[in-house]
């Protein structure tokens, strides 16, 4: 009777399983065709992301279920270091120890108001690609549209602008005003249009419950420029104007992002030059500073906290890309550690995400960094750092490059799961932290101590959360409760989540996508 002829199956070694290495047995996992195969058998020595070649034939295990077991295996991987990087480079096999990303997340852009608020600066057409589709940027570019700038969707994340006809007569009506109420970002409005035209108006802005947002330090720095301020009380109205702005030195009393921005597209056409100490230099700050300069503008010292702008007469349209979001690569990190089987996020641009990823690896979350992507491999556990005095960890917001307050709500839900305890204080604001009694509903382990501080004690994954009917309070509370739904038992309600839709796109969609 003729010998059974032995089947042949060809991939990448993904996870070793089991390895014997007296006698060279081994049971590992091969991908191929986006199928994954069990193989065990005598094999010799392998390792995760070597291409191989199996011969032999597949069996039912009464456990395991459907296994190939390998008589014959061969591997074209190299022996010597420089050569083996060499060939996983030339085949872009991602190598991330035991296991290897199975799930891709494309990155939207930024959230990006202060470039759109920007393009008021010049009548020329702006166009800027990458803009995020979400309720508050589209909330923005509403508002332009209602002033008289003439927006071009040229894709669903690509629009041009131009601002050679406005309707300044509109900024005075009750339909403004009530507008600018319901959308924090209409307060970036002031700073172009005081610059261009000499006055501004906006209502005290909306935006998350989250504490008291300040508008002093914009105004403080609109008053060093020369501007004049009025308060309407009864209408709750601001009012800015200045014939002439000029140049000066300014230390702003605290870093504030949307201050500076404001300031800063005010000062491009203020005669002389101004100088802001104690600026704000997040990402987006730069990315804003880098697209006035493109427009003509004349700023240095982008990336510190010392800013300086020459003004100039005017400035001439441009074309920009928005940044990746920050935000939404740190949410999708505590996602994949939480519920992740292997998520690789794709083009972060690992140089503006700052000590995010450090943060991350605090709360014992395994990173591998490969060119501009970040891999988040599945980790059954994940074990909290202490300090060098073995004191317990704590994580605290500050302005940049300090930890962003925005990812407070999203480390405080993966925390929940390490082991290991982590004290968490947010300074920024008073009432971020009030949606921990939502997660101590599903059976998470907090101590909130005041209005700025909690310790989580970890579950160590032991104990499962509890899914459970909850209310998303702002946009990072709401994708925090999110990602703690999704890790939790039982089926999960979050009202009002038009909260996350206001800072994440398609965020249903894409979370399907990746399993959910």
């Amino acid at each position: 009777m003729a010998e059974q002829q032995l089947e042949q199956i060809e991939g990448t070694v993904e996870d070793i399983i089991y390895e014997n290495t007296d006698n060279g047995y081994m049971v590992f996992e091969v991908s191929g065709g986006g199928v994954v195969t069990v193989v065990c058998g005598i094999v010799g020595e392998l390792h995760a992301g070597e291409s191989v070649v199996c011969r032999g034939r597949y069996e039912n295990h009464a456990t395991y279920g459907r296994q190939f077991h390998a008589q014959e295996c061969e591997t074209d991987m190299p022996k010597d270091l420089e050569a083996v990087y060499a060939f996983l480079a030339s085949r872009s096999l991602p190598y991330i120890g035991a296991k290897t990303a199975d799930k891709i997340i494309d990155l939207f852009g930024a959230e990006a108001l202060e470039v759109i608020a920007a393009t008021l600066l010049t009548a020329e057409p702006v166009r800027i690609s990458n803009i995020p589709d979400i309720l508050d940027v589209n909330n923005l570019i509403k508002l332009l549209a209602d002033i008289g700038v003439k927006v071009t969707r040229n894709s669903r994340n690509d629009y041009t602008f131009q601002a050679d006809d406005l309707n300044l007569e509109f900024l005075a009506s009750d339909e403004y005003v009530k507008k600018c109420s319901a959308l924090r970002g209409s307060v970036l409005l002031m700073g172009p249009l005081l610059g261009r035209f000499g006055r501004a108006m906006v209502a005290q802005p909306g935006g998350d419950k989250i504490g008291r947002r300040r508008l002093d330090t914009h105004f403080l720095g609109f008053k060093c420029l020369g501007a004049k301020f009025i308060n309407d009380e009864e209408r709750k109205v601001y009012s800015i104007e200045a014939r002439k702005l000029k140049g000066t030195y300014m230390l702003l009393d605290e870093a504030s992002v949307t201050g500076t921005a404001n300031i800063i597209m005010a000062a491009v056409f203020a005669e002389g030059t101004t100088t802001i100490y104690n600026a704000a230099c997040e990402p987006y700050i730069q990315q804003l500073c880098h697209m006035l300069n493109s427009m003509g503008a004349n700023i240095s010292g982008i990336a510190s906290n010392l800013i300086t702008i020459v003004g100039v007469k005017q400035l001439h349209g441009t074309t920009h890309r928005v940044l990746p979001d920050m935000i939404e690569v740190g949410s999708f990190i505590g996602m994949a550690a939480m519920v992740g089987e292997g998520v690789r996020i794709k083009n972060v641009q690992l140089k503006h995400l700052g000590i995010i990823p450090d943060t991350f690896r605090r709360l014992g979350v395994k990173l591998k960094v490969e060119g501009d992507d970040i891999i988040v491999p599945k980790q059954p556990h994940y074990v909290v750092d202490s300090f060098i005095d073995g004191t317990i960890m704590t994580i605290a917001d500050a302005p940049w490059p300090g930890l962003t307050p925005d990812l407070i709500s999203v480390l405080i839900v993966v925390a929940t799961q390490a082991r290991g305890s982590v004290l968490v204080h947010q300074k920024m604001f008073e009432s971020r932290l009030f949606f921990v009694d939502k997660l101590i509903d599903m059976g998470a382990q907090i101590i909130l101590c005041d209005p700025h501080r909690c310790v989580i004690v970890g579950h160590d994954r032991k104990r499962q959360l509890r899914g459970g009917r909850m209310t998303s309070p702002d946009i990072r509370a709401g994708i925090a409760l999110l990602i703690a739904a999704l890790g939790a038992k039982g089926t999960s309600r979050i009202d009002n989540i038009a909260q996350i839709d206001r800072g994440y796109e398609d965020i249903e969609q894409r979370l399907n996508q990746l399993g959910a």
